[in-house]
Parts: structure tokens; C-alpha cells; sequence
């Protein structure tokens, strides 16, 4: 079977790298050799090998360049038999593309554990990180990794301003809230320097061999979100109207705030100054209804706002395998196209018709079916449509004549590109406000419709 070594080169001077990972670099001398960066004091040693420092300096998104390193690695042990891949620290931590070679069942896989950045960590901040209980968040995804946490957190991959804004934006905290940047440890360039959270991202230029120390936190990231949850199980608890609430008495609500939030975008569409205030508050009022059906589910020992997260966070990455796969999609309408295939297997559809909720109102309920049959490429009989409309309907029509005429109607506006259900809503309103006109007038015979 083709073999990967993986080593490390340890955290920065010559003296940190293991003779097994030296041994190992002289073995490989003449065999296919990578070394992720040349960004590193010890990626001399490295000096016959291809680096991947063009995929990072095309700017791409990560997980791509993670995932064309394991490919390129992966393509030539297959090719070769043996390969030798280096990475900085230790392979063991914060190493994506190893990740992914080490799920390869075709390749065997030989590991090298190295000497890591936390090891140089933890002897200058003087800790033991078990004692202190010390957590490691990546500050790629410092806002999910740290959530709910106080500290103490060593946050690693800080290695640009727009990570440590991100890091500081995730915190709403003043001065008070300290922070120690660990820098080149190991190397005559270390530094260690203490800032307060406002100028976390001003204080330091950092660089591939930054790392972020927070001894506790004053506040723990997302406490908003965790205090709503805390919040809604005190209600729950203490409040006689909240604790008699069940899914179905609160049915009601959660329509009539979706429709709140419905009315609040079209505020901010028509450029309302104060449609966002307006979307905002409707949003924290549709947010305490999918908290209270997740407490009430929660209570009934089925799922918890966390398992909602989880899940939705899980079939969204599952649905976009052009972000987080390798699937293409050229335009939003493949994306589109894409879904709607993935849809009928995962839930094992015998038709794009299937999963419409029936409970929807019947002018969102006849878009919905128009706008299925469209992504399959069904032809509209435009003709027939355009004639339901000229005939209309006579005073003895029947419930299915009126309804065939609506739904042309509706379908008319698909192919014209409007929402019908704005449109019918915007005649609505330009109704009603002739009706009021006339009505100040005193006169009841020139109420126009439309």
C-alpha cells in the first residue's frame, strides 16, 4: 500500500525539530516531498521539497487549499509508492489537510509526532494547561469554538488583522479584558505581548507564528444567545402563562410573528430609515418562538435548541457541496437545480411536488407549485393562460373557475417575474387607499379596485 510519513518540524529554532523527523527528511531525500509553508524557521530543512505557499497566496478559502493539499500529497504517494509531507508544530494539531489523508483508506498513513506551539506556550506563560483547564479554539471559528466559554482559552491560527477582528468582534468588551499575543516562541524574534481587548486588533502585526493567550474572559462569547435559552427555561418555569403554553396553542404566534417579519422586510425594501430597528425587533420576537417550541421539546426529552443548531448547521453544509465539496455550481439557478435533486433522495421523494406543506395559504401554496414545476423545465401553456384570463368569469362560476383563474393569474406573474403575492398585496393596499379617499370625499360610487 502507498505510504505517507507525516512529521512536524516542531514550533520554530532548528533545536525543537526530533532526530525521527530529521531521519525521516534524509530518508525521503529523493522521493516525492512536501512541506505545507516555508513560512517557518525550521523549513530549511525542507529546502528540497514543494511548498504550498502559492495556494495560500491565491487568497482562496481555506478548506479548499486544505483539501488540494491532501490531493496533491494523496495523487503523489499513489504515483511514487512513498511520500514525505512536512508541516510546522507538530502534525497532530490544527493540521486540516493530515485530517484528510489520515480518512484515506488507500493510503497508509505514518505518523511522526513532533513538538507543537503548545508546548513552547505553556513554558513561557509559566501554566499547566491541565490544572487551568486551559481550552484550544481555532480563530477561524473563534465565535462557534469559544461560545458559552469564560477562559481560560489559547486561541491558535490568529495570523491576520482580519482574524483578531473577528476574535474581537465576537466579544463585547472593554480594556478591562486582557489578552496576551505569544509570537515566534522558540526563535531570537519572540515576543510576548499583553493588550486590552479594544486594541487587539491594532497592538501587534501578526504573522504565521502568532498565537493568542486569554486568561478568562470577562464575558463569554454569545452570551446573549446562551442568557435567551436561560431565559426562556426561567419563564418556563416561573411564569403561569408561559408554563401552560404547549406546540399548538402557540401555532398562532409563530405565524403572526413570521408575518411581522415579513411586513419589516418590506419596510427595509422600500428604504424605511427605521426598517432595520423595525426587522430586528421582529426577529428577537420570531427567535423567542423557536425557543419555545425547543424548551418544550427539550422538556419532553426530544431535542434542545442546541440539536435545532446542530441540524440546520448540518444540512446546510451537507446542501452545498459547491462551499464545502467538490461539486461545481456555475450559477444560482444550478445551485437550485442541485438542491432539489439532493432533496428527493435524501428524503426519499417519488416527486419534486412531494414535501409542500398543504397548511400554506392558497396563493403561497399555488407559487410553490408553479415555481416546483418550473425548476424541472415543465412548459407553462401561456396561450391557454392568457385566454382564461380574457373569457373571465361570469356570475354563475364555480368554485374550480375561479380557481383555474387565479392560478393563471399567478402563473402569468411567474413568467413575468413577480411575486404574486406582493403584487396582490400592493393592489390590496392601493385599494384600500382609494376606499379611504373616497370615503373622505362622501362619495360611494367611484371605488376603482385596480
Amino acid at each position: 500500500m502507498p505510504t505517507v510519513t507525516i512529521c512536524g518540524l516542531g514550533p520554530g529554532g532548528l533545536g525543537q525539530t526530533t532526530d525521527e523527523t530529521r531521519q525521516a527528511i534524509a530518508d525521503h531525500a529523493a522521493e516525492a516531498s512536501f512541506v505545507r509553508t516555508r513560512r517557518h524557521p525550521t523549513a530549511s530543512l525542507m529546502a528540497h521539497a514543494r511548498s504550498f505557499d502559492d495556494l495560500y497566496d491565491q487568497g482562496g478559502n481555506l478548506t479548499d487549499v486544505y483539501n488540494q493539499i491532501a490531493a496533491a500529497v494523496r495523487a503523489a504517494t499513489e504515483e511514487n509508492g512513498a511520500a514525505l509531507y512536512a508541516v510546522p508544530g507538530s502534525p497532530l494539531i490544527l493540521e486540516r489537510a493530515v485530517r484528510h489523508l489520515r480518512t484515506e483508506s488507500e493510503l497508509q498513513v505514518r505518523l511522526l509526532p513532533a513538538v507543537s506551539f503548545l508546548d513552547a506556550a505553556w513554558a513561557q506563560l509559566r501554566i499547566d494547561p491541565i490544572e487551568e483547564a486551559v481550552r484550544l479554539v481555532d480563530g477561524h471559528t473563534f465565535q462557534q469554538d469559544a461560545a458559552g466559554q469564560t477562559g481560560p482559552l489559547l486561541v491558535a491560527h490568529v495570523h491576520a488583522k482580519w482574524v483578531l477582528s473577528d476574535v474581537k468582534l465576537a466579544l463585547d468588551a472593554g480594556p478591562e479584558q486582557r489578552a496576551v499575543f505569544l509570537q515566534r516562541l522558540g526563535t531570537p524574534q519572540q515576543a510576548i505581548t499583553e493588550v486590552g481587548w479594544p486594541d487587539l486588533d491594532q497592538a501587534v502585526e501578526p504573522d504565521h507564528l502568532t498565537s493568542l493567550y486569554i486568561p478568562e474572559l470577562a464575558e463569554p462569547v454569545a452570551k446573549e444567545l446562551v442568557g435567551s435559552v436561560e431565559l426562556m427555561r426561567r419563564l418556563r418555569q416561573d411564569c403561569p402563562w408561559d408554563a401552560e403554553q404547549t406546540h399548538a396553542s402557540l401555532g398562532p404566534y409563530l405565524l403572526e410573528e413570521t408575518y411581522e417579519v415579513l411586513e419589516a422586510i418590506g419596510e427595509v425594501e422600500a428604504g424605511d430609515p427605521d426598517g432595520y430597528e423595525h426587522l430586528e425587533e421582529e426577529l428577537g420576537d420570531l427567535w423567542v418562538q423557536i425557543l419555545f417550541h425547543s424548551q418544550l421539546a427539550g422538556e419532553a426529552g426530544q431535542f434542545t435548541v442546541a440539536d435545532v443548531a446542530r441540524t440546520s448547521h448540518s444540512k446546510l453544509v451537507g446542501r452545498h457541496p459547491h462551499v464545502f465539496g467538490t461539486e461545481k455550481a456555475a450559477d444560482a439557478a444550478e445551485v437550485v437545480s442541485n438542491w432539489e435533486a439532493r432533496k428527493l433522495v435524501e428524503k426519499s421523494r417519488a416527486s419534486v411536488m412531494d414535501g409542500i406543506p398543504a397548511a400554506l395559504p392558497a396563493l403561497a401554496y399555488a407559487e410553490k407549485v408553479l415555481k416546483k414545476a418550473d425548476r424541472t423545465g415543465a412548459p407553462i401553456d401561456t396561450k391557454s393562460l392568457m385566454a382564461n384570463l380574457e373569457a373571465g368569469i361570469g356570475p354563475a362560476a364555480t368554485v374550480l373557475e375561479v380557481g383555474e383563474l387565479l392560478i393563471s393569474a399567478v402563473a402569468l406573474a411567474r413568467k413575468c417575474g413577480v411575486d404574486a403575492e406582493a403584487a396582490l398585496r400592493a393592489a390590496a393596499a392601493g385599494a384600500e387607499k382609494r376606499f379611504r379617499a373616497m370615503e373622505g370625499s362622501g362619495r360611494f360610487d367611484q371605488w376603482i379596485l385596480g
